[in-house]
């Protein structure tokens, strides 16, 4: 503009007003604030409605997260071009849709640091099968060695799809919140699986799990929350072989519990192995970037009774919605998303071990989500926290049962709290007085 204008600052620009009337130092004004803190300012005025229906905060986690989902992320994953297209068979009509899976690929890949990323599965539990079937079919052994710390409902469909496999599932117990891999025997076995960060939030060094794993000569499959890439070494970082994840905290909302998102990642040892759909790049007859479903001559299109997996579609929509959610965040945008939440869970944390008979259940580090021990049945102190408008975490017990290797003795009086970054410092507060309220 002012090149335009031929001028050289923007004192020449305002020159022609007095500078009486000038304002010498700026206006007086509070900082920015973010989109999320923004949006729930706008709640509190909108509460106070007589009539208006409250919501609750939310600190429920476990796999599902309440993430800010930007506008501009609803706007263009809900355009028609995404929600009406077809099942990309033909290339020369689904370019576009093509080529926004393989942005997705790109960026989990990213995520994951591993170099292969297919165009996604159901949903985090049915990724976790698909890579053990992998491993399976890689080793030709049968045996599946799974720490207590991947979610307690992922090694039930693990244990349920074993029962028609023939996998044997073995199970290692956590100490301290973190896998105690010498307590059982893992030779001869076709996957490692651990949990980075577990589902307790404890972060445990996956060194010790690809230890085992290539000690064994068993493939490493580690279940990661996406988010953590966003501070942490990734799994390919660790020497994982497999990922698998949720992808919901990319822009999906929690919607009642679906449809989600399963990531998947591999190394290229790998590659015709991997189940699903992958989209590749390609050139078209006038050498035209163009875009493709590839490797498709495999194992579960040919000869399905000789197939590691039948799977062979993807989540499109839930894809694309978070290739714009990664898009638009940028690596930045997703470091300070990651960064606000492991904050938020730490400050939280810290505040409610003060309050009398709270308690850690372990005392390794972890990231945006934590395990407590109270001083009464958790299930009550939560059905107490929503008639204050607060959704307080989950019973441990209500994910895991009343017993489980993840946690020694009784599990009744733990709950499982997360934070993202749509929670605010007044919001974080306000759960550490009425927790407080509630135990009293």
């Amino acid at each position: 503009m002012l090149s335009f204008l031929g001028m050289n600052s923007l004192d020449q620009l305002f020159a022609h007003i007095p500078a009486s009337v000038r304002l010498a130092q700026g206006l007086d004004l509070e900082p920015g604030m973010s989109e999320p803190d923004v949006a729930a300012i706008f709640a509190q005025y909108s509460a106070a409605n007589q009539g208006q229906l409250s919501t609750l905060t939310c600190y429920a986690g476990a796999g599902a997260y309440d993430h800010e989902v930007p506008a501009v992320v609803k706007m263009l994953g809900s355009r028609s071009e995404f929600v009406t297209a077809y099942t990309p068979y033909q290339p020369e009509v689904a370019q576009g849709v093509l080529q926004a899976i393989f942005e997705f690929q790109t960026m989990i890949s990213r995520l994951s640091g591993l170099p292969i990323a297919n165009a996604s599965l159901y949903d985090g539990a049915a990724a976790l099968v698909e890579a053990v079937n992998m491993a399976t079919g890689a080793t030709k052994r049968q045996k599946l060695i799974i720490s207590s710390g991947v979610h307690p409902h992922w090694r039930g469909v693990v244990k349920t799809f074993a029962q028609g496999t023939g996998h044997e599932v073995v199970e290692v117990a956590l100490k301290d919140g973190v896998t105690d891999w010498g307590s059982v025997d893992t030779s001869a076995a076709a996957a490692v699986v651990a949990a980075y960060p577990n589902y307790l939030g404890v972060l445990e060094d996956m060194s010790a799990a690809k230890s085992v794993a290539t000690s064994s000569g068993a493939l490493l499959v580690v279940c990661g929350d996406p988010l953590a890439a966003g501070v942490l070494r990734t799994a390919g970082d660790w020497g994982a072989d497999v990922f698998v994840g949720e992808g919901q905290p990319l822009g999906t909302a929690l919607s009642f519990g679906g449809p989600y998102l399963g990531l998947f990642a591999c190394t290229h040892e790998q590659i015709r192995r991997l189940p699903g759909r992958i989209v590749g790049e390609t050139v078209d007859s006038n050498d035209r970037r163009a875009f493709v479903t590839t490797l498709r001559a495999r194992e579960q299109d040919i000869r399905r009774e000789k197939a590691t997996s039948n799977v062979c579609t993807n989540q499109t929509l839930m894809a694309v919605t978070a290739a714009i959610q990664l898009g638009w965040l940028g690596t930045r945008g997703y470091a300070e998303v990651a960064t606000r939440s492991a904050q938020g869970a730490h400050y939280l944390h810290d505040h409610l071990v003060q309050i009398s008979g709270v308690t850690r259940v372990s005392t390794n580090p972890f990231f945006r989500e934590f395990a407590l021990r109270l001083p009464r049945n958790a299930s009550g102190v939560l059905e107490d926290l929503v008639g204050e408008g607060i959704l307080g975490g989950l019973s441990v017990e209500s994910l895991a049962g009343a017993s489980d290797p993840s946690l020694e003795g009784d599990l009744s009086d733990v709950v499982l709290i997360a934070v993202t970054e749509r929670r605010t410092r007044r919001e974080l507060d306000q759960y550490v007085d009425v927790l407080g309220k509630v135990l009293s």
